[in-house]
């Protein structure tokens, strides 16, 4: 069987999709897989590099502002639109795909919007408790709506098509890599903090101060990455400013980008993140205390509600970035490492969230679709 999938932009979107091909690899080496992104970076490196072929269709989103700027900027996209959408049929027409699987990204609708009219199995998932424009104006287009929280399918039009399958997680950040290879010094306890693949300028600001008080304090580990765009290299000079060394103790990291994440995860005994749909689904299927700091940046402020479910059951303390300092975050570091017991029922909390077979769950569905369509 061929299997397309349109997923862009962010890690969020392409991890989760990554993690079902390779269990379609898993479960049937023969089929054919085939990625379409919109040319993003992440893209060009993440998918090539899991060992799947990548297709390209320029896409772009929509602004909600009404400034010229965004005016002509929108009109630049339903340009792109018209054109992605004549291109999506050309690429399914000759990929012939059994079934195509969407995980967020503007791709995803001239892609699975024309999949479905041409009666071919569509599945779209959303990783975030609030549905993205995407996941919106294809939830009554495609044959299923895949979410990752219980209880929210009636933010859907069509809740019939509504199935909760958890965010797939790849393989990889099973929780039974937590082993003798941790980072850090292995003496203290680590802390890992990360905001996203292209960081945070006013988060990583606050994380000078944070860093500078634990090289006084010297009270655990810690490993950060910064994001690109020269962030490591303001950070630094921030934390010269508030008199930090030049050479960082032991045990303190700031990186650029953490490649091998789920290895970093896993030696984590606390870790400090935003609060993006496949974030999350990572730190459930590791069962890992955190501190969530969701982006106030986002659309319907996706982070916010993401980071509310998972404090609500317990397995994060979740802070708002305008509450968020140096020293609050410190403060609060500290009083968690110091409470073993609650740091326990946190990652049994988080634990209790994950959905491991999520991936397995999504093949299981587009199988059955598959099935139920050829016999129609």
């Amino acid at each position: 069987m061929n299997f397309l999938f349109a997923c862009g932009g962010t890690a969020g979107h392409i991890n989760p999709a990554l993690a079902v091909a390779t269990e379609i690899q898993r479960r049937a080496p023969d089929s054919k897989i085939l990625f379409v992104g919109a040319g993003k970076e992440l893209e060009k490196k993440l998918i090539p590099r899991a060992g799947f072929h990548l297709v390209n269709i320029r896409m772009s989103g929509l602004r909600r502002g009404f400034s010229a700027d965004d005016i002509v900027y929108n009109m630049k996209t339903l340009r792109n639109l018209t054109t992605a959408g004549v291109k999506a049929e050309k690429l399914i027409r000759r990929f012939e795909p059994d079934a195509v699987i969407g995980t967020g990204g503007y791709i995803c609708y001239p892609i699975l919007k024309k999949a479905a009219q041409m009666r071919i199995p569509t599945l779209v998932h959303e990783s975030n408790a609030v549905p993205g424009l995407t996941t919106k104006l294809l939830s009554e287009s495609v044959d299923r709506v895949l979410i990752s929280f219980p209880g929210l399918e009636g933010t859907y039009r069509r809740p019939e098509r509504v199935v909760v399958t958890g965010t797939p997680v790849r393989g990889d950040f099973a929780p039974a890599l937590d082993g003798p290879s941790a980072p850090g010094t292995g003496k203290k306890p680590l802390v890992v903090s990360f905001w996203g693949s292209l960081g945070a300028e006013h988060m990583n600001e606050i994380i000078a101060d944070f860093i500078y008080r634990n090289i006084a304090s010297g009270e655990f580990d810690h490993i950060h990455a910064a994001g690109k765009n020269s962030a490591v290299e303001a950070l630094r000079k921030r934390l010269k400013q508030l008199g930090a060394p030049e050479t960082l103790p032991q045990g303190i990291e700031i990186r650029e980008y953490i490649d091998n994440m789920h290895s970093i995860m896993a030696a984590a005994d606390l870790i400090m993140c935003r609060a993006g749909g496949s974030t999350i689904a990572e730190l459930t299927m590791m069962g890992k205390p955190a501190i969530l700091i969701p982006s106030p940046y986002v659309t319907n402020n996706q982070q916010i509600k993401n980071a509310a479910q998972i404090h609500k059951a317990g397995g994060a303390l979740m802070i708002n970035e305008k509450d968020c300092t140096g020293e609050s975050l410190f403060s609060a570091v500290s009083k968690l490492l110091d409470d073993a017991g609650r740091l326990k029922d946190m990652a049994e909390a988080q634990s209790a969230l994950g959905a491991p077979d999520a991936a397995e769950r999504i093949v299981d569905l587009t199988l059955s679709l598959i099935s139920e369509k050829r016999t129609i």
